[in-house]
Formats: structure tokens, sequence, C-alpha cells
């Protein structure tokens, strides 16, 4: 079983690294969905000893981008395969919900020799079926997904239809709301081989003096002195239920 832990921060992967997990999803801007992390935290990173494979989202929203977004995408693949990224992690949909095969196709053969996960703008693709083969064409070497549901164990059926499907032409990685709890009953019902997960734990700001009512931006979270960062327990703990 291949663990991948989803972080944004350079302690998120030395706790990944330290914890046992083969390889991080970098992001920043994880309540919005993760957008492209900044190249001095890629950098960063990349130094940790740990395969990094890195998102390339240019903004939180849809997956519909236009020539100037995928500009966009294209420097940052260049410049995260210049400090040494393990990969990319990006998605792109038609209006319809279709896969856009072209441009997926072209930053593919553009972000080479780097991997290239398809992420979870596949769970809102209009038929999972047809998007694994369009996947496959275009040269995607790793597909994460729910099985186009809230969680991964709600999806089960579909991931596990589409791991028969994919039959090793392209690796299926479930992701969503995956736990030490859930994970023997996902890896049971799909047959996956490779997990993500970010098991985050909250983190007090060592902030004394605080400023009531401020928010920057995220007033739906409690306050700005408290936030979200992935706990190398709770990955040691996922990881040893997979791997007695």
């Amino acid at each position: 079983m291949i663990f991948e832990v989803c972080v944004d921060a350079v302690e998120g992967v030395l706790a990944a690294r330290r914890a046992g997990a083969q390889r991080v999803e970098l992001c920043s801007g994880l309540v919005e969905g993760g957008v492209t992390p900044s190249l001095g935290l890629v950098r960063q990173a990349c130094q940790q000893g740990i395969a990094v494979n890195v998102l390339v989202r240019p903004r939180e929203g849809d997956f519909v981008y236009s020539a100037s977004e995928l500009e966009v995408m294209r420097q940052d693949i260049q410049a995260v395969k210049e400090v040494g990224a393990s990969g990319v992690v990006l998605g792109m949909l038609h209006t319809d919900g279709a896969i856009d095969f072209e441009r997926t196709r072209e930053l593919v053969a553009f972000a080479c020799p780097m991997s290239v996960t398809f992420h979870r703008a596949f769970d809102l693709c209009r038929d999972p079926s047809e998007g694994l083969e369009v996947l496959v064409r275009a040269g995607i070497e790793r597909l994460l997904t729910s099985g186009q549901q809230a969680t991964a164990l709600q999806g089960a059926a579909c991931i596990s239809g589409l791991v028969r499907q994919a039959g090793g032409r392209i690796a299926v990685m479930a992701g969503g709301g995956i736990n030490a709890q859930n994970l023997p009953d996902l890896m049971k019902a799909t047959g996956v081989g490779e997990v993500h997960f970010s098991a985050r734990k909250s983190v007090e700001s060592p902030m004394t003096f605080r400023r009531a009512g401020v928010f920057m931006g995220k007033a739906y979270q409690p306050d700005e002195y408290s936030r979200r960062a992935a706990s190398e327990t709770a990955i040691r703990e996922l990881i040893a239920v997979a791997v007695p």
C-alpha cells in the first residue's frame, strides 16, 4: 500500500516522512480544496527526503480554465519541475462534464519526466467509466478519486469498478474522508493500492495578543488563532492499520 499525505506546510512534509508515508501532495488553501503552493514552499518540501507531488490549480472553484489560466499552469509546472518535484497533480473538465482530453494530454507531455496525477475534478465528471479511458489515453499515471461521492468509503463501489476497469493501465488512488477507522473496510471493498488522506489536527496559534472579531477572509472558521495541520500521530495510526 502506498500512502500519500495531503499537506500544506514543510512541517506536514516532515510529519509524513517520519510517520512512514511514501509521498505527499503539496498544496495551499486546503479550505478551498487546494490551490498551487508557493515556489518557496515547493523548494523547501523537495529537500526533505520524500517524494513531493505538487498541486497545479490556479484558483478555487470549477475546473474549466481559460487560456490565460492554462498558461499559468504551464509556468507552474515548469517551475516545480526545476526545483525537483516528483510529480504534479491537476485536473481539467469541459463545461459539459467531460474530461478535457486535449489540454490534459498537453500538460502531461509538458510535465515529463514528472508523474502526473489527475485529481478529484474526476469526481465531478459526467461519466467515470468514460473518464477513466480518457485519462489512460492522455497518459495520466494516477487517478485520485472518492468514487464520485462525498467520501471514498461511500464511493467504494465506484472505486472498485474503476480498479477493475483500469487493469493496471493507470493507478487508482482512493481519497476523501479516509481515517484509521474506515481504511480497513475501504481496502477490502475497493482493492486500491494507494490511498490519499490529510490526517490533520487543530493547532493553536502561539499568539498571546489576540484581536477578536477580525478575520482574514475566513470568518466561517473560529478565528485567526487556530489552524489545521498534518498530525504525525494520526498518519502513523492510519498506516498501522494497513501495514500491521
